[in-house]
């Protein structure tokens, strides 16, 4: 994958007429990018390359796109073509920053709004310059605001999720305890528990969050409850707030099932200020078609990030998931690597892991990531607080 170091920018476009000579607002100049791979041969590549300059902007035929700034800078601009494999294309397309109008639900239908309904077309990078990442706040805590909030400076942090569904807010809190007084740094809900009838959300969340703080102060750690707030939008704002006042100490969300701006509100608001785990249910479909959709890096590390995510939980590779070793560090290089000044965040794979692949995600990703470990604790016996214990003291000592 390659990644520009920095956005387009051209000359400063003045005060401009269009062809009714109606004055046009001045643009900057500057310019975001994208990388996309097409698939075809070279003459429908290329014919997908000039479409997509025309789909994400003016969405109008070229012979009607009006002259002057709507054609030479409002309209995509293809800045680079060429092969890179079998019936494989990639294009460079340049965008003026105010297409995106300043916020992330415009910046996202610029770069994959029309054209994500079209077969061939994959996102598979995304440059941004300061013009654009300077208007996102991103991570409010970020990997050292969540080394700092949990205590833990050096190995990587441990979280666990309460499983099964089906189980009382009674026998969940049971976990969490356990959990969190073996160690476990962070205890969240599964994403499947939201508000059931067998487990109400306020009850649930009162109850873990209680469980978590006795456990700490039994132990004197700093583990945190991390609650599911994922739901009906209207009552995003309400769980999320009544999390807090329950003292959880972050939020979960899935932003594929609520849309990535719900995830900078959360990670945005002044009353709330908690911080925000990103959830991938409900966007697979967007990265596992190879010809299609977006690169892993791209959604799981850079969109998370710029929309304020302070982790990004995805499936590792070697689990009951289809993501690859190399799909994986992709992601954990968009989390880290300079974006504009936002907060580096941790990369949180999980499915299906078990104690003895921590050594080799280690290596993969490091030491500022999230182990997440789920059923393989539950695996390890009936005593939750051992296991969690052992594979704590196994995890410190890497």
């Amino acid at each position: 994958m390659v990644v520009y170091s920095s956005g387009e920018k051209g000359a400063s476009v003045g005060a401009a007429k269009s062809r009714e000579g109606e004055a046009l607002p001045a643009l900057s100049g500057a310019r975001f990018r994208v990388r996309y791979l097409l698939s075809g041969d070279e003459p429908a590549a290329r014919r997908k390359a000039e479409d997509i300059c025309l789909e994400q902007t003016v969405e109008f035929p070229a012979d009607l796109v009006p002259a002057g700034v709507v054609r030479d800078e409002i309209v995509g601009r293809l800045e680079a073509f060429g092969q890179v494999g079998p019936a494989r294309y990639f294009a460079d397309i340049s965008f003026a920053v105010e297409t995106a109008a300043d916020d992330l639900v415009q910046l996202l239908n610029v770069v994959f709004g029309n054209i994500s309904i079209k077969p061939g077309i994959r996102v598979e990078a995304l440059t941004l310059p300061q013009e654009i990442t300077t208007r996102f706040r991103g991570p409010r805590f970020g990997v050292g605001g969540l080394r700092q909030t949990l205590g833990i400076a050096l190995r990587p942090l441990i979280s666990t999720a309460l499983k099964p569904m089906g189980l009382s807010p009674t026998a969940l809190a049971d976990q969490a305890y356990q959990f969190a007084a073996g160690g476990i740094d962070i205890v969240k809900d599964d994403h499947g528990l939201t508000d059931q009838s067998f487990c109400p959300f306020s009850e649930r969340v009162a109850r873990c969050a209680e469980a978590v703080a006795r456990a700490n102060t039994e132990t004197g750690l700093k583990s945190i409850y991390v609650p599911n707030v994922t739901g009906p939008a209207g009552l995003l704002e309400k769980r999320a707030e009544e999390a807090r006042s329950a003292g959880a100490g972050g939020l979960l969300l899935c932003p594929g099932l609520m849309g990535i701006d719900a995830l900078r509100f959360l990670a945005e608001h002044e009353d709330i200020r908690l911080p925000v785990l990103a959830h991938p249910s409900f966007t697979g479909s967007f990265v596992t078609a190879a010809e299609s959709g977006i690169s892993h890096a791209v959604l799981y590390g850079q969109l998370m990030r710029l929309a304020g995510a302070d982790a990004t939980i995805f499936p590792n590779y070697g689990g009951r998931f289809s993501f690859s070793r190399e799909q994986c560090a992709g992601i954990a290089a968009l989390c880290a690597e300079e974006m504009g000044g936002l907060r580096p965040i941790l990369p949180a794979p999980g499915g299906g892991m078990t104690a003895d692949r921590a050594g080799d995600m280690r290596e993969v990703y490091g030491r500022d990531f999230i182990l997440l470990i789920g059923a393989g604790l539950h695996r390890l016996g009936g005593d939750l607080r051992r296991n969690a214990a052992q594979f704590v003291e196994l995890v410190g000592r890497m």
